[in-house]
């Protein structure tokens, strides 16, 4: 019950708080453009103050130059080629007051020779981890080579493809050739007899 009192006496506490903050925004009143630039354009009253009175004001010339009208009509100069390129990062060669030069070599740098891009090959498949440990003949027909890696033993003759990523091309006694199922990777794997 008392902790009800409490959280009714502090609503209204917030209540009142928003209806005085209300109350203030209604009643307050913004200058409208033109009041401001009427307030701003009144000169300032004079600052009572020996600090104010000492301030100089700042002296007004006391003859304006003439503009030379004929001058305006007249057409600028074309733009020359300095031969500078804004899009390589390097100083314009200094000039003297004859507009040559100066310096080693005065005159344009001599044109650097530009080296044909090589094309990168792209980097083949990896190598075939299997290792040929031995064959196996079923009757007269076909002979089978016996691979293994790290995952498997696998058995395969010329043609088949072995673990989904490798094809046998050719089986002999002694090695075996292998490669990726698209053709790449083409590799010879001699008879390692089981050793790794």
């Amino acid at each position: 019950m008392e902790a009800n009192r409490r959280q009714f006496a502090l609503l209204g506490a917030i209540l009142v708080v928003l209806a005085v903050v209300l109350f203030w925004q209604s009643t307050r009143r913004e200058a409208t453009p033109e009041e401001f630039s009427a307030a701003m354009s009144q000169p300032a009253p004079e600052a009572a103050g020996p600090s104010a009175q000492a301030r100089p004001r700042p002296a007004a010339p006391d003859q304006i130059p003439a503009v030379n009208l004929a001058g305006l009509g007249r057409g600028q100069p074309e733009p020359s080629d300095t031969g500078r390129d804004p899009f390589r990062f390097e100083s314009a060669p200094a000039t003297g007051r004859r507009g040559g030069t100066t310096g080693p070599g005065a005159g344009a740098p001599p044109p650097q020779p530009v080296m044909p891009a090589v094309p990168q090959e792209p980097p083949g498949p990896p190598p075939v981890p299997l290792k040929f440990i031995g064959f196996a003949k079923q009757g007269e027909g076909r002979l089978y080579a016996v691979l293994r890696d790290e995952r498997g033993v696998y058995y395969g003759a010329e043609g088949d493809v072995v673990e989904g990523r490798y094809r046998i091309l050719r089986v002999a006694a002694d090695a075996i050739e292998v490669s990726y199922v698209d053709g790449r990777g083409r590799t010879i794997i001699p008879l390692s007899g089981g050793r790794p």
